[in-house]
């Protein structure tokens, strides 16, 4: 198993940062990477359970299962469904801590999966740089 691992601090506060990041079909609003999602079968956004479809600017195809959703946690958890990443066993969780001195945010982004050999050091890149640019463009929103 190899472990992705990104950490930032933004330049949000918690709440502000929550309300952009816990939206699991939000990622085309503010990703880069992300063109198109929705939540199969209609259900809300927030449900553990639902499952987001979403693609890519290059037409690939991401399902996505969340797992677990906290507000008063600030964290969220998901697992991939099925992806053009060549993983097996794919596990992500975010999440955020106020950093009380400046009214900002630490936030972390972690995924465990199976990946051969070959396609590690590529898919890990891929990995570190999809969560890298989304505390990157919530920080930008709010000012950083």
């Amino acid at each position: 198993m190899v472990k992705v691992y990104v950490s930032a601090v933004l330049d949000a506060t918690i709440d502000q940062a929550w309300g952009v990041l816990r939206d699991f079909n939000g990622l085309p609003d503010y990703h880069p990477f992300f063109a198109t999602s929705t939540i199969e079968g209609g259900k809300p956004a927030d449900q553990v359970g639902c499952v987001r479809n979403f693609k890519d600017h290059d037409g690939g195809v991401i399902r996505e299962e969340l797992l677990s959703l906290s507000d008063r946690e600030y964290l969220c958890c998901y697992r991939i469904l099925e992806a053009g990443l060549p993983v097996t066993d794919y596990v992500a969780q975010m999440r955020l801590f106020p950093v009380t001195e400046s009214n900002q945010t630490f936030g972390e982004w972690w995924a465990e999966f199976g990946v051969a050999p070959a396609d590690e050091e590529e898919t890990v890149a891929r990995v570190h740089d999809t969560f890298r640019l989304a505390f990157e463009s919530v920080s930008r929103r709010f000012g950083g």
